[in-house]
């Protein structure tokens, strides 16, 4: 369940394969917050590795992926590199006979997620994407309240990813051949979110606006599910509000700020009543999901039951479709 306590979870001992801002995060919030080790990292960049290692504590270094994977003392490997990477990479830690935790958006297509699990399931080795929000405490509360019936029938979803993000050239977030745009860095969100509350869409509506590289700047997208609309605004140029409104025939929640992190505060306003909070934020975040990776393997199992392979797949299979709809093509696909 999402909302077990990270600290009572098994340790295991954490390689992490990147050594940027996320990956910085990630060895934060594991080793605060869970009995798990970050016992090494890999970089291809022998003095970044090094550097990464002296100020988390961690204690081996390594400056290739390769040396990173020959280290048999390491239980899984997280992921923290560039999306348009994450395939590559995948395969490379699954033939190493490696569990992985891949970052969000786990590949840039739903083909390209096809071929890790299928080389998983073969080699009968656990993997996860790292869509941490799944597992916070915000969105199990979010998913009992709808499901549970405490809004009535549900009406709309609206959510807003909003960032002033870098987009000068040679960033991973405006260079296609790194999986950039709007869409995989945040619309992932909101749209993972959509998926959780209400699973796969009958129909998908999208219009966006591209950079001169190809890559999305922002969409609006629209999702409808039977009477229930969903609709996301993205934007990686623009800085706003990141929120949520759930909206049924007897209430509403509402998640005002950052509504995909930790630090997220649930309100509840039901028809005739004032609106109460009924979820605080939490400290950290990615534990949560760590927790989860240590709990699988433990079990022996080779997928999470929060965020299944066919999860990570109808999220990647919603975003192929708002993509084809807004013109984004990645290097080496067709244009639809």
């Amino acid at each position: 369940m999402t909302d077990k306590d990270p600290q009572h979870s098994p340790a295991i001992r954490w390689g992490i394969l990147g050594a940027g801002h996320i990956a910085q995060r990630f060895a934060r919030e594991v080793s605060a917050h869970t009995p798990s080790v970050i016992a090494a990292v890999g970089s291809r960049d022998a003095r970044r590795a090094a550097s990464f290692a002296a100020r988390f504590a961690i204690a081996d270094s390594y400056g290739s992926y390769d040396d990173l994977l020959a280290d048999d003392s390491l239980d899984a490997i997280y992921i923290a590199t560039p999306h348009g990477l994450h395939r590559e990479h995948a395969l490379a830690c699954l033939r190493a006979g490696k569990p992985i935790l891949v970052e969000k958006s786990f590949t840039l297509s739903a083909a390209q997620a096809r071929d890790v699990f299928d080389l998983a399931r073969a080699k009968n080795l656990f993997v996860m994407e790292a869509m941490w929000s799944r597992f916070l405490p915000q969105y199990a509360r979010l998913r009992e309240l709808v499901q549970g019936g405490d809004l009535g029938d549900l009406v709309t979803i609206q959510a807003a990813h909003l960032q002033s993000l870098d987009l000068r050239p040679g960033s991973r977030l405006i260079e296609p051949e790194l999986g950039g745009g709007a869409l995989l860095d945040l619309g992932v969100y909101p749209l993972s979110l959509f998926h959780w509350l209400c699973g796969v869409p009958q129909s998908i509506a999208a219009r966006g606006v591209l950079a001169d590289t190809g890559v999305d700047l922002r969409e609006a997208i629209l999702c409808r599910y039977g009477d229930t609309l969903a609709q996301a605004a993205v934007d990686a140029d623009a800085p706003g509000r990141d929120w949520v409104q759930i909206v049924g025939t007897r209430g509403c929640l509402d998640v005002l700020d950052w509504f995909y992190t930790a630090d997220a505060e649930v309100v509840l306003t039901l028809a005739g009543g004032g609106p109460r909070i009924v979820q605080r934020p939490v400290p950290g975040g990615f534990q949560y999901e760590a927790a989860e990776v240590a709990r699988c393997l433990a079990d022996g199992a080779l997928e999470s039951a929060s965020m299944t392979w066919d999860d990570t797949l109808a999220v990647m299979a919603m975003m192929d479709e708002v993509r084809a709809q807004v013109g984004v093509v990645y290097p080496g696909e067709v244009a639809a």
